[in-house]
């Protein structure tokens, strides 16, 4: 029966390799021993097609299994059966959160997809006298369940991602930013211990104390030296209510020197996020459905066409006791701005719609069949000494309009980074994130996947002939040589720690830094 299942699996995956989904086809051979693994949970075949596709749309690779793991021992146990396959075995292993990856980072080509969802569930909370709180939360689970658990406890992660759909252990492999980075630094800044499942198999608990190497490396580390399948994360007490800001600027260096000056003062805002916006009309129109603007008679007659603004985001959180003195507050901060006076808008919601804020707009979008659609981001990140230069080209030159998506720019502090992690950052001490976040929902034209990688090759192709000394985040780069540029002096740590703790590069081969087997092995 065993054979028989396998056998069909395999014709299957040749029906569809035949009909022109890029993927690579195993051996029936090498497919065969993996039903006889002892497993919690189980390995499938049939639902290949189902984890051949993420959030960027652009990418299909399909894999010979999926592993929906019943728990930790059975990551464990599908890795190290393939490490133990040895180093002519094609079968690799890739970690699939909720695949919001743009270039098929979270597949794999005729290897093993790992849903790490099905490990979710289990969180703990500790919050006990004399110690600092935290959540123990699976590598699987969604940033919104981890929210809606410590909410229970009047506590919440000190950092976060813009969108809260997606899960721990997927951010972690990356960074996480989001607009309290500047005060608390990225997620990654925030962990005090974490559980993994190195290339060799094996299941290693390692924070700053104990097997460091492998925490600061895995942080940031791109899924390169293991599979997080647990996270001990940092809390702090959680406040009820935001009040929630919204102003335009129509000069660059008054919005950049306002946010600088900001995330380098004692007491600021507690969310600062900027964005780019060309050549949109009613902007101030579209705020009203979730805003009030403080002066409804210059709000009307504010006309945007035709002109390059810039939108500065705000919050600050307070209890429903503190009201007054945060009006107070919000007060003091505004006045050291120099938005344009008729563009400020504010409401107040609950701390959990503020967080999980981009989820409405998902269900929108969705709604309107316009979600599953090729995604094609740039992220950058861009010093602070040249962040003019780049805008006075990008802005004023590249791009003609922000049609396509939301353009984010904002700055944050070096020194919240922890640079032992393995995120490759600038070096300087302010530096600005920069997301290009474009739909394509169109086969052909503007709204095309080709305009808007037309229009990211171009800013690339600027920011490295005029040498803006800019970081590309969640980059999509194909060769080894592109990562040897893009870790630079890091380069030689980044690959000792491969060497180190996936010997047979298993793992994470969607992100196209060591080619399967391509590293000698270590003892």
């Amino acid at each position: 029966m065993v054979k028989a299942s396998v056998v069909c699996c395999f014709k299957l995956l040749l029906l569809l390799a035949l009909g022109g989904v890029t993927m690579h086809v195993p051996d029936a051979d090498v497919l065969a021993p993996l039903e006889s693994l002892q497993l919690d949970g189980r390995l499938t075949f049939h639902d290949v097609s189902a984890v051949a596709r993420d959030f960027g749309n652009r990418c299909s690779l399909l894999p010979a299994a999926v592993l929906h793991p019943g728990s930790v021992s059975d990551v464990a146990t599908a890795v190290r059966h393939v490490f133990q396959l040895g180093e002519r075995s094609p079968l690799t292993v890739a970690a699939r959160g909720h695949a919001h990856s743009l270039m098929g980072q979270s597949q794999a080509a005729g290897g093993i997809v790992v849903k790490m969802e099905s490990l979710g569930g289990g969180m703990r909370v500790v919050s006990s006298r004399g110690v600092s709180p935290y959540v123990d939360a699976p590598g699987g689970e969604l940033w919104i369940n981890v929210l809606h658990e410590t909410l229970k406890h009047g506590l919440a992660p000190k950092s976060w991602t813009d969108y809260l759909h997606l899960t721990v252990g997927g951010t972690l492999s990356n960074a996480g930013v989001s607009g309290q980075a500047f005060r608390q630094g990225p997620q990654v800044s925030n962990v005090n211990q974490l559980e993994i499942v190195t290339g060799r198999g094996d299941v290693v608990t390692c924070s700053p104390e104990e097997n460091s190497d492998l925490f600061y490396g895995a942080l940031g580390g791109l899924g390169q030296f293991g599979i997080i399948t647990r996270a001990r994360i940092a809390l702090e007490p959680a406040p009820r209510m935001v009040r929630w800001i919204r102003v335009l600027y129509s000069d660059f260096t008054s919005f950049t020197e306002d946010q600088e000056m900001m995330i380098s003062a004692e007491k600021t805002f507690d969310y600062i996020e900027g964005f780019v916006i060309i050549n949109r009309t009613g902007i101030l129109n579209n705020w009203r459905t979730s805003f009030k603007p403080q002066d409804p008679v210059q709000a009307s007659q504010f006309q945007s066409d035709g002109r390059v603004l810039y939108c500065l985001e705000m919050t600050k959180n307070f209890n429903h006791d503190e009201a007054d003195s945060m009006e107070q507050e919000v007060g003091v901060l505004l006045s050291r701005l120099r938005y344009i006076q008729s563009t400020l808008f504010h409401t107040d919601v609950t701390y959990l719609e503020f967080l999980d804020r981009v989820h409405s707009s998902e269900l929108k979008l969705r709604a309107q069949g316009l979600w599953e659609v090729p995604h094609p981001w740039l992220n950058l990140l861009i010093p602070r000494s040249t962040i003019h230069k780049f805008a006075k080209e990008v802005f004023g030159k590249i791009l003609k309009d922000s049609n396509n998506g939301p353009i984010l720019l904002y700055p944050v502090n070096k020194s919240k980074w922890d640079n032992r992690t393995s995120v490759v950052i600038p070096d300087e001490e302010i530096f600005y994130l920069v997301g290009f976040l474009s739909s394509a929902p169109s086969l052909s034209g503007h709204g095309s996947v080709e305009h808007a990688v037309n229009l990211n090759n171009q800013i690339v192709d600027f920011c490295e002939k005029a040498g803006v000394g800019m970081k590309q985040y969640l980059a999509p780069y194909t060769t080894q040589q592109q990562w040897k540029a893009h870790f630079g002096a890091r380069w030689e740590t980044f690959e000792r720690r491969k060497h180190m703790y996936d010997p047979l590069a298993i793992l994470a081969p969607g992100q196209r830094i060591f080619p399967k087997a391509s590293l000698p092995m270590s003892s």
